[in-house]
C-alpha cells in the first residue's frame, strides 16, 4: 500500500468512548461504509483514499468449506502421470499432446512461482523500465526500486539486467539475505569484474592474460572507501550492481556501508552504479535517513498495474496458449489482483488451466472464480492447523471486517501495524479503544496476531503473512459475489 496513513489526530471522529456510550455487538461495530477497493496493492491518490475505508467486508461462504473436515473422495484407478518430460517434451503419440503443450506454454507465459526473467513474458511495466534505464544512462545516478511484495520489483530488475547486458554493460546480480555481510558480498561482485577493465592493466599485460579479476586487488579487510577507490578505476565498460531484496538485510552496518559506498562512488564519478530493490512504502523505509546521498539516488516506486496493463499481461498468456479470456474473466482477475502483477499472473494461470481442463479455449468468469477458490485453498493449506482453526471459529467470523482492515494495515516491510492504522482502514468512523480491545482478543498465545507494546503503544502483526493474503483475497471475493 503506497498511500499516506492519516494519524488519529488528523481524522475526524472520537478518540475515546463518549460519555454514556453504548457498545454495539462486535459484528456491528465496524459496519460503516461499503467497500470498493480490491485485494492487492491499492491505487494511490485522493480517489483511492476515498475508496479505502472499509467496514462491510463479509466472509465468503466458500471459506467455510476450507475449515470443515475433509470428505472422502473417490479416486480413479490409474495413477496420475507427468504430461511432459523434464525437458518439456510431450510424447507425440499422446492423445492429449496438444493440450499438454498449451498448458506448458501457459505456465511459461503466466507462471507466478518465479519472477519474469525474459522480455518476451514481460508486460505492464514499460514506463518503469524506461525510467530505470533513463536514470542509469542519462542521469548516472543510483536507483532504489521499492514497493509491496508481489508488485514486480524483481521481475523489473531481471528484465532491466537483460536489457543492460545487450548494451554491453557488465551487470552483476545478488540477492540479499538476513545474514548478508558487506565485505563478503562485494568481494563476490569484484570477483566477477575482469581485471582487464582496471585502468592500470593493459590488454597484453600478464594480469590480463592470467584472467585475473578485481577481487585480487582487494585487501583482506576493506570497507566502502577502499572499495570505491578500486571501482573508481573501472574503464572500458560500465558496471551495474543489483542488490535484490535489500529489505531482508538486518545488519545496520551493512546498510550504512552501502550508503557510504554510494556517496563515494558518486563523488568519484565512478563507472559503477547500484540498483537496490526492496519491500517498502517509501524511500526512507528502505535506505534509512541518509540526506548525504539523496542527490545521488533516484527512488522508483512500483505502482499497482492499471487495467490496461493487466490486459497486457493476460494477453501474453492468450497468445502463448491459444486461448481467449472473456471480458468478465478479465474483470474478475483485475478486481481480485488489485494491481499486483504476482496475483494477476497467478489467477490468470489458474483460470487458464481450468478452461483447458474443460477442453475449452474460452476462459469464462466461472473459470476465474475456480482460480480464486484454488488459490484460497492453497493459501489456507499452507497455514498451520491451529491458525486454520482460529480463522474458522465464531469470533473470527464476527470480527471479519476488523481482521480484513488489519490485513490492509499491515503492509509495511516488517508487517507491524497500530490501532491508528486499522482505524484509518475502517474509515475513521470506529472507536479506537474498541479496535484495540478487539485486536488484543486475537493476540493470545498461538493466536492470529502478535502483540508488542514498546513505550505503552500497542503494535500488532499477523503471526503468518499468509493470513493477510487470505483475508485480502476473501474480501475481494465477497465483493464479487453475485
Amino acid at each position: 500500500m503506497i498511500w499516506k496513513r492519516w494519524s488519529r489526530a488528523e481524522r475526524a471522529g472520537a478518540d475515546t468512548l463518549p460519555e454514556n456510550a453504548v457498545i454495539a455487538p462486535a459484528a456491528a461495530e465496524y459496519e460503516t461504509v461499503p467497500m470498493v477497493a480490491a485485494a492487492g496493492p491499492a491505487a494511490s491518490g485522493p480517489a483511492a483514499s476515498a475508496a479505502r475505508p472499509a467496514a462491510t467486508d463479509t466472509r465468503p461462504a466458500f471459506l467455510d468449506t476450507l475449515w470443515r473436515e475433509p470428505q472422502p473422495v473417490v479416486r480413479p484407478f490409474t495413477l496420475p502421470r507427468f504430461s511432459a518430460s523434464a525437458s518439456d517434451d510431450v510424447e507425440p503419440g499422446d492423445s492429449d499432446a496438444g493440450l499438454a503443450r498449451r498448458k506448458l506454454a501457459l505456465r511459461d507465459a503466466l507462471g507466478a512461482s518465479q519472477p519474469v526473467i525474459g522480455r518476451e513474458s514481460f508486460a505492464g511495466r514499460h514506463d518503469a523500465l524506461a525510467q530505470l534505464i533513463a536514470s542509469i544512462e542519462q542521469q548516472r545516478v543510483h536507483v532504489v526500486i521499492y514497493g509491496e511484495r508481489g508488485i514486480g520489483k524483481t521481475s523489473l530488475a531481471h528484465v532491466f539486467a537483460e536489457t543492460a547486458r545487450e548494451a554491453r554493460y557488465l551487470v552483476l546480480y545478488g540477492s540479499c539475505g538476513t545474514e548478508a555481510q558487506f565485505d563478503a558480498m562485494f568481494r563476490s561482485f569484484a570477483a566477477r569484474i575482469p581485471r582487464l577493465y582496471h585502468k592500470s592493466v593493459l590488454p597484453n599485460s600478464p594480469e590480463a592474460e592470467r584472467g585475473d579479476n578485481f577481487d585480487v586487488m582487494l585487501e583482506e579487510h576493506f570497507g566502502p572507501r577502499e572499495l570505491a577507490d578500486l571501482f573508481a578505476d573501472v574503464t572500458g565498460t560500465r558496471v551495474i550492481i543489483i542488490l535484490d531484496e535489500y529489505d531482508r538485510v538486518l545488519d545496520a552496518s551493512f546498510r550504512r556501508d552501502v550508503a557510504e559506498l554510494i556517496k563515494n562512488l558518486s563523488d568519484r564519478a565512478a563507472r559503477v552504479q547500484l540498483v537496490l530493490t526492496g519491500v517498502a512504502q517509501n524511500l526512507d523505509e528502505l535506505i534509512g535517513y541518509a540526506p548525504s546521498i539523496r542527490r545521488n539516488i533516484v527512488g522508483l516506486p512500483m505502482r499497482p498495474l492499471s487495467v490496461n496493463e493487466v490486459r497486457d499481461v493476460i494477453a501474453i498468456g492468450e497468445t502463448a496458449a491459444d486461448i481467449k479470456f472473456s471480458d468478465e474473466a478479465v474483470q474478475m482477475i483485475t478486481a481480485m489482483a488489485g494491481g499486483s502483477p504476482y496475483l494477476v499472473r497467478l489467477l490468470a494461470h489458474q483460470a487458464g488451466l481450468a478452461a483447458l481442463a474443460d477442453k475449452r479455449s474460452q476462459v469464462t468468469e466461472n473459470h476465474g472464480r475456480t482460480a480464486v477458490e484454488r488459490v484460497l485453498t492453497d493459501w489456507n493449506a499452507s497455514l498451520p492447523r491451529r491458525v486454520q482453526a482460529s480463522l474458522g471459529r465464531d469470533e473470527a467470523r464476527a470480527q471479519w471486517p476488523l481482521l480484513i482492515a488489519a490485513a490492509r494495515a499491515g503492509s509495511s516491510a516488517d508487517g507491524y501495524f497500530t490501532v491508528d492504522d486499522v482505524y484509518t482502514e475502517l474509515g475513521g468512523n470506529s472507536v479506537p479503544t474498541i479496535i484495540e480491545r478487539d485486536l488484543k482478543r486475537f493476540a493470545n498465545a498461538n493466536d492470529l496476531l502478535e502483540l508488542q507494546e514498546p513505550g505503552g503503544e500497542a503494535r500488532f502483526r499477523f503471526r503468518y503473512p499468509g493470513v493477510s493474503s487470505l483475508l485480502l483475497m476473501s474480501a475481494a471475493m465477497a465483493r464479487m459475489a453475485p
